[in-house]
């Protein structure tokens, strides 16, 4: 088996080909100065929408990627209450829930703070509220003082997939990330630092656990601040969990090169680029539903079809037919299809093109 990278001198002096990375960065940084200018076209309450969607993706899908299912509706509600964001039927939520959510608003909403040990310990205290992963004991809220291999398979029958740095160096190679990742000294745009931090604390695996969420939660920490902004509108967590087998295997490979981590940085580059095209995408609708709302601000529409048209707007199953308007709406048969004539007469809905036994409807093409 071939050295890991912690193992070759000044390990940390990482370096990359830059013609590898270039046009691929460029693509990225164009991404994400097109998104703020479309987020510049969506109302505020439109924005809060999108942050609480966002965020909410990101806590599910960071601890998915480890394979912990939070509840959803917990999450939401966490962030919400938060954020002092209004939602309805707000849910209470479970410890972990809670301190997952504090980790990850911590990360995006105060990324001008300098990232210190102390406040990476209260991450891992937030994360493992009991003390406990599983029915594991743990140590909490500081580093770990024994060795740490990675591993897979069957008792008898494992497979080690990563040893980590030796535990008696890791104090030292903590001091030395955060010194250069609270430094403006180096020069480097925080989209790659993101990148490099990510691996790097990954290479160093500081805790007992909880060191994949964390890695997450820095990326998020400096993507922010990349953008100057707490308001979030993609989830690199979620299209990581998307890329999962490759996350692994770039993260396995790029543990035994030697201080060049091009791979790396090409493939979490395009995972960033493919969760900003995705974000594109959604807020395209963000932003047609908010035209729309303007166009329409002195029609008279009532309280059922205001929740129907915004329903249209967001992620509508399926066709909408009457019966399902009755359903939804809470209504019986014949108000819905008053509801829908009405908003034919508007101009707002049409009768569909596609044919079926029930009839089908949409909103009016302009």
């Amino acid at each position: 088996m071939s050295k890991y990278i912690y193992q070759y001198k000044k390990w940390t002096d990482f370096c990359w080909n830059e013609q590898k990375i270039n046009a691929l960065f460029g693509e990225v940084k164009l991404l994400q100065g097109e998104l703020r200018g479309q987020i510049q076209l969506i109302g505020f309450s439109s924005k809060a929408e999108k942050t609480l969607e966002t965020l909410t993706l990101d806590v599910l899908k960071s601890s998915a990627i480890e394979g912990e299912y939070l509840n959803y509706e917990q999450v939401r509600s966490s962030i919400a209450r938060r954020l002092g964001i209004n939602v309805a039927g707000l849910a209470a939520s479970a410890r972990n829930v809670e301190g997952v959510v504090e980790m990850m608003l911590d990360a995006t909403q105060n990324f001008a703070k300098p990232l210190t040990k102390e406040r990476l310990f209260s991450w891992h205290a937030a994360l493992f509220p009991t003390g406990y992963s599983g029915l594991q004991k743990i140590e909490v809220a500081k580093f770990r003082t024994g060795e740490m291999q990675i591993v897979s398979g069957a008792l008898g029958h494992e497979k080690v997939h990563y040893e980590a740095l030796p535990y008696k160096k890791v104090e030292k190679e903590m001091d030395k990330f955060l010194l250069w990742l609270n430094s403006d000294n180096n020069q480097i745009d925080n989209v790659l630092k993101s990148a490099i931090a990510h691996l790097w604390f990954i290479i160093i695996h500081p805790f007992d656990d909880g060191n994949g969420r964390i890695a997450r939660a820095i990326s998020d920490y400096l993507l922010a601040r990349s953008e100057n902004s707490c308001q979030r509108f993609y989830s690199l967590s979620n299209q990581i969990h998307t890329e999962k087998k490759q996350y692994y295997e770039c993260l396995q490979k790029v543990q035994h090169c030697e201080k060049d981590i091009t791979i790396w940085l090409i493939w979490f580059l395009n995972c960033f680029k493919n969760a900003l095209l995705e974000t594109e995408k959604s807020l395209q609708k963000i932003v047609e539903k908010a035209k729309f709302w303007e166009e329409n601000k002195y029609v008279q529409i009532n309280e059922r079809q205001r929740f129907m048209l915004n329903k249209l707007f967001d992620d509508f199953f399926g066709s909408l037919t009457s019966s399902k308007w009755a359903k939804m709406t809470k209504s019986s048969q014949d108000t819905a299809i008053r509801d829908i004539k009405d908003l034919i007469e508007k101009g707002i809905l049409q009768q569909s093109e596609a044919g079926g036994r029930s009839t089908n409807y949409e909103l009016k093409k302009k």
